[in-house]
């Protein structure tokens, strides 16, 4: 599996960021309350981002059922060159994991860059190979990934299965040479 950018899975591990369940108490019946799985899978507009271009997201997790498909969404519409496969996409991102609504890395937070070199066929996640193609520079885009196009059984941090919600902004385009 392709790696995705540079998370710090030496940090991530050491942090433990494995999900953890809350607890049922028992009611008065005595037994545990169990909450029904959501049926509905989730869109693009059932997520709400704030915050601006530039500026490290916040990000709300629906409560709905990950879906299975690559959902692409742009939040601003960049007015700059667009991202084509071949081009080189330099981009601030967040990624926020479904399960665990926790945020795994961030640029943003690092102030600087992550830069995305022969996009189509870079060393990253399917999903940002196809997900941040027509993104446009001072664009702000949603993408979430299914696990298929993400880590799939897991790795570098990130738990089995794990759909995975990035906010990406597009900082700058250079074409391939």
């Amino acid at each position: 599996m392709r790696n995705v950018l540079l998370i710090a899975s030496v940090a991530l591990a050491a942090t433990g960021l494995a999900g953890c369940a809350g607890s049922a108490q028992p009611s008065a019946g005595g037994s545990a309350p169990t909450a029904a799985a959501p049926t509905n899978p989730c869109k693009a507009d059932d997520f709400k981002v704030t915050g601006d271009f530039g500026a490290a997201p916040k990000v709300e997790i629906p409560s709905c059922k990950p879906t299975s498909e690559l959902i692409i969404k742009d939040l601003v519409v960049g007015t700059g060159a667009e991202v084509k496969a071949g081009t080189t996409a330099t981009v601030n991102y967040q990624l926020t994991t479904f399960s665990d609504k926790k945020v795994l890395d961030s640029s943003f937070q690092r102030g600087k860059p992550f830069d995305v070199e022969n996009v189509g066929q870079a060393q990253v996640i399917d999903g940002w190979n196809e997900g941040i193609v027509g993104l446009k520079e001072k664009g702000r885009r949603l993408l979430i990934v299914p696990p298929d196009k993400g880590y799939g059984q897991g790795g570098q941090g990130i738990k089995a299965n794990e759909t995975l919600v990035f906010v990406i902004d597009g900082v700058k385009v250079t074409p391939a040479a």
